[in-house]
């Protein structure tokens, strides 16, 4: 199996050939391990996989201490290690260990980064590097790795293979998949567990310290927590979760990436994060979660234009948000379509991070719902691009996914990417020792 080609649509000649083809993890698993054993000469000690993950609605929410409702997603990043072998990795032979003294694990461990996406491996050694001259997806790994260690882990001298089906860029949260499974990763290598919230938390602040991101914890939570056919309504002030299940098997969730990169750390989320603290302090409130419809309107003509819509967008946004989880739990689907839409609209006007691609896809997912095959669409992830996601009827998926690409594809010129997904399970270990160790909390 070629993941690059995977994530590729296979076809427009037909219905059945629009989508990519489900990737199966335990074939993930497969092809880290013949990759892993072609590169390094033999097979991984420890392999750990993390999902991306898709948010049907409740979008820049996150950092304003409102809610979510994501679902982690049948793609996976994995990740594969051994322990380095002297002479690989600047590693030292027990002689040369014994020669000058130094303990059998350490300070400065060696690690050997490859990516099965990246040209050339990364080498530095832990705690001693200035991460700031790694590649950009390696500053994730090390964020992570130094976290690690500064909640008790050993981290060894080691050898790491990555590969991932999650689209990079397409707002499917890609980096919060490499963190979260590198998380896991040094889990399997230890047989001991981190608290599942301070798992996410550590993660986070990778992504805030090391790649200059300063995201909210819906993506982390998303990958750690992830349940199959269950999507998780989480208040991202208590970080309290409740599930909320898909239970219909004939629906399914149907995402639509538009092929135009974004690139969050160039500064329009971070200018909306600010955006949205201003308007906060304008209503005299801690975060927009407790801001309220009539204190919007009470302070209208005081705010700023550009806070009044920042404001107007994640007040909805949460109404919207907590309506759609009742919606998905009871079966109310039309109700949920038009939560969706007015999701998208929202965000395209209010908190103005959509683009003409994305606008267009949903335009093409309403065109074909009023034919009843798709029940709601909306921009998802942090805008700019990346993906749509939709809830469809699978009686109805092939028709439609065929109708929306052709016509996306006339108008754009671009070809999109489309692929199903269920609500999948979140991290897991899969080889190594499962830790059943006493949870490392926090310290």
């Amino acid at each position: 199996m070629n993941h690059a080609s995977a994530n590729m649509l296979v076809g427009p000649a037909s219905p059945n050939a629009v989508m990519a083809p489900k990737i199966d993890l335990a074939d993930s698993a497969t092809l880290i391990e013949r990759s892993f054993q072609q590169r390094f000469g033999r097979g991984p000690a420890w392999i750990a996989a993390a999902p991306g993950r898709v948010n049907l609605i409740g979008e820049h929410t996150d950092y304003n201490d409102g809610f979510v409702l994501p679902m982690a997603i049948e793609r996976y990043v994995v990740a594969a290690a051994a322990p380095a072998q002297a002479g690989e990795s600047g590693a030292e032979s027990p002689g040369d260990a014994a020669a000058s003294g130094a303990k059998a694990t350490a300070p400065f461990p060696p690690i050997s980064l490859v990516s099965t996406a990246a040209a050339e491996p990364e080498r530095f050694r832990l705690g001693d590097c200035d991460f700031r001259q790694l590649a950009p997806w390696a500053r994730y790994v090390y964020g992570v790795l130094m976290g690690c260690r500064e909640h008790g882990f050993t981290v060894p001298a080691m050898n790491v293979l990555i590969d991932s089906t999650v689209p990079l860029g397409g707002g499917l949260s890609s980096s919060a998949a490499l963190e979260v499974a590198i998380a896991t990763l040094i889990e399997a290598i230890a047989g001991r567990r981190l608290d599942p919230i301070a798992k996410a938390l550590l993660c986070q602040k990778a992504e805030h310290e090391y790649a200059g991101v300063p995201c909210g914890i819906m993506d982390q939570f998303s990958s750690v927590f992830g349940q199959t056919d269950q999507l998780l309504l989480l208040d991202c002030r208590s970080r309290r979760l409740r599930m909320a299940p898909l239970a219909d098997p004939e629906i399914e969730v149907l995402i639509i990436n538009t092929n135009v990169k974004r690139e969050l750390s160039a500064g329009e989320y971070a200018r909306r994060r600010s955006e949205c603290q201003a308007a906060a302090s304008a209503l005299g409130v801690a975060s927009l979660r407790d801001a309220t419809p009539d204190m919007l309107d009470q302070n209208q003509a005081a705010l700023d234009p550009t806070l009044l819509r920042r404001a107007r967008h994640v007040i909805g946004e949460n109404a919207r948000t907590l309506a759609a989880a009742d919606c998905m739990t009871a079966g109310r689907w039309p109700e949920l379509g038009r939560l969706m839409y007015a999701s998208h609209a929202s965000l395209r006007d209010d908190y103005e991070v959509s683009c003409t691609e994305l606008d267009l896809l949903v335009q093409l997912a309403r065109e074909s719902g009023d034919a009843g095959a798709i029940i709601g669409s909306r921009m998802t992830g942090g805008g700019f691009g990346g993906c749509t996601v939709s809830l469809v009827r699978r009686c109805h998926l092939a028709q439609a996914a065929a109708s929306i690409a052709e016509e996306y594809r006339r108008r754009t010129g671009i070809e999109p990417t489309i692929f199903t997904t269920r609500p999948a399970q979140g991290a897991q270990i899969l080889r190594g020792l499962v830790p059943r160790i006493r949870i490392v909390r926090s310290p």
